[in-house]
Parts: structure tokens; C-alpha cells; sequence
């Protein structure tokens, strides 16, 4: 599975409520859910994501991947570098936008998450 721009693009704006904008410039796709980032594409120099990402589970991920960095021009924290050229399992990374992703709606108002996640996530019941 090729990881292009376009692929990438793709998976951020599948996120219910993602809008797509550039406030940073061209070189930079910003994702945001109700006003507030969950990712950004840097398509400049480097082929680069930076997600929104637990403290300690950052920590952990910059140990585990070399091709995983502190937050480029973000809060180092709270934010990673994914080097999409790196050749890491896309799978893989779309497990760490869905974090991201969550971890912003989390934050939300209870109503807003509601909105966002009931037409994705449905209840499952027992029969």
C-alpha cells in the first residue's frame, strides 16, 4: 500500500467531524475535530505527521521507533513526529492518528463527543 499524500490525507479527513485547513502555510495540512488539532502533514522539506499523543505513551513510542520524534514546531510533550518516508507499517500509524484523534474528542464536551462518535461507533448489544 503506497503512503502518499494523498493516502494520508485520506485516512485524516475519514475522521468524523476532521476538517482539513492550511493557517500554518502550504507545507502544512492541519487536522482539526471542533476547532482543536489532532494532526498535521508537513509536506515541505520532509514527508512528516505530528499527532497529539499521551505523555508517557510518547515517551514509549519515540523509544520503541527511531522513525518517531519529538514534536516538530509542536508542545514536545504532548506531541509526536511520524518520518512517513520510514517505511513503518501504515497500519500502524493509523493506530496512532485514531489515538490522536480520540484523545481530542476526549476532550470535548460530553455532547460534542456524542455527536462525533455515535454515527461511527455504535453501541454493540448481546442477543
Amino acid at each position: 500500500m503506497p503512503q502518499t499524500l494523498d493516502f494520508w490525507r485520506t485516512v485524516m479527513q475519514s475522521k468524523p467531524g476532521s476538517q482539513e485547513g492550511t493557517p500554518f502555510g502550504p507545507d502544512a495540512l492541519v487536522y482539526k475535530v471542533a476547532g482543536k488539532m489532532f494532526g498535521l502533514i508537513g509536506i515541505g522539506d520532509r514527508f512528516i505527521l505530528n499527532l497529539k499523543c499521551d505523555p508517557q505513551d510518547a515517551l514509549i513510542l519515540r523509544e520503541a521507533f527511531t522513525a518517531v520524534t519529538p514534536g516538530y514546531h509542536m508542545n514536545k510533550q504532548h506531541w509526536n513526529t511520524v518520518d512517513l518516508t520510514a517505511g513503518l507499517d501504515p497500519d500502524l500509524i493509523s493506530e496512532w492518528i485514531d489515538d490522536s484523534y480520540q484523545l481530542v474528542v476526549r476532550s470535548l464536551p460530553k455532547k460534542q463527543q456524542a455527536q462525533l462518535l455515535s454515527p461511527t461507533q455504535p453501541e454493540t448489544r448481546d442477543e
